[in-house]
């Protein structure tokens, strides 16, 4: 009974901290953080079914290009509270700063919103509704093909996550504070890394699985996004921090959209 109660209150805090769903209040504990970040993926898969399900129920209902498009990207904010956006306007301002890389950690922990911020946020918003508009112009969800660019899509949530969730064990972080830290420091380093190795390993072989040529595209935009996070972080932070793997999680979500934007066109 021990064992299970570790495990939904590890559940309850990755909810909790990544999400906006709400979960039971209780003090947290160094032993119930221990396991949380391998239920880190499970909220992309709870965003990625609910925009299945919007996706569904907008043709069904007939719901123009525009409303469904502006409609199914923000449910990833409704969900999310926008706790990774914030971490990608932080990340935005320090690169933008040109500063050393103290200076870079220190905008990273300042809570005012920059202009860069602002225009690379608008910038990235108007690419990732630009693919959503493409994918629901291009594809009937009636139609199997169609349905799968959806379907693997929805994945992509949890797989930005899972790859997010790895970084924290391959690579160091370049301080020593913060709730990155925070969660590597507690976490069991081998069972939460092979939890998310084998969470990786479904995914992948899930989205191969719906269709090769369009899961192959989302897969390499998350690869080519995780190259591009990995050496941001070590090139001009020293190492990742909490802001950086919510930049890389939104740049992945949207690297993937537009892959199978273009894919839809193929």
């Amino acid at each position: 009974m021990d064992v299970i109660r570790k495990i939904m209150r590890s559940f309850a805090i990755a909810f909790g901290t990544y999400s906006k769903i709400p979960m039971p209040h209780f003090a947290w504990k160094e032993e119930d953080m221990r396991y949380s970040l391998c239920f880190f993926p499970l909220v992309g898969a709870v965003i990625g079914g609910l925009l299945m399900g919007f996706a569904w129920l907008a043709q069904r209902l007939g719901l123009g290009t525009i409303s469904t498009c502006l409609i199914g990207s923000i449910l990833p904010l409704l969900v999310t509270g926008g706790f990774h956006l914030d971490g990608f306007m932080d990340v935005c301002d320090a690169r933008h700063s040109y500063g050393e890389r103290e200076r870079k950690l220190e905008i990273l922990k300042d809570p005012h919103i920059g202009a860069f911020a602002v225009i690379q946020t608008l910038v990235c918003a108007a690419i990732y509704v630009s693919a959503i508009a493409e994918l629901c112009l291009q594809t009937n969800f009636y139609v199997a093909e169609g349905r799968n660019v959806w379907m693997i899509l929805c994945c992509g949530f949890a797989l930005s996550r899972v790859l997010s969730g790895l970084s924290l064990f391959f690579f160091r972080p370049a301080k020593e504070q913060g709730m990155l830290a925070m969660f590597a420091g507690t976490a069991d380093r081998t069972v939460v890394r092979g939890v998310l190795l084998l969470e990786l390993g479904l995914l992948i072989g899930i989205v191969f699985g719906i269709d090769v040529r369009c899961g192959g595209l989302a897969c390499l935009a998350a690869a080519l996004s995780f190259g591009y996070y990995v050496y941001v972080s070590k090139k001009e932070f020293g190492g990742i921090t909490g802001d950086l793997a919510g930049f890389f999680v939104v740049i992945c979500e949207t690297a993937m959209a537009v892959a199978l934007a273009v894919g839809s066109r193929l």
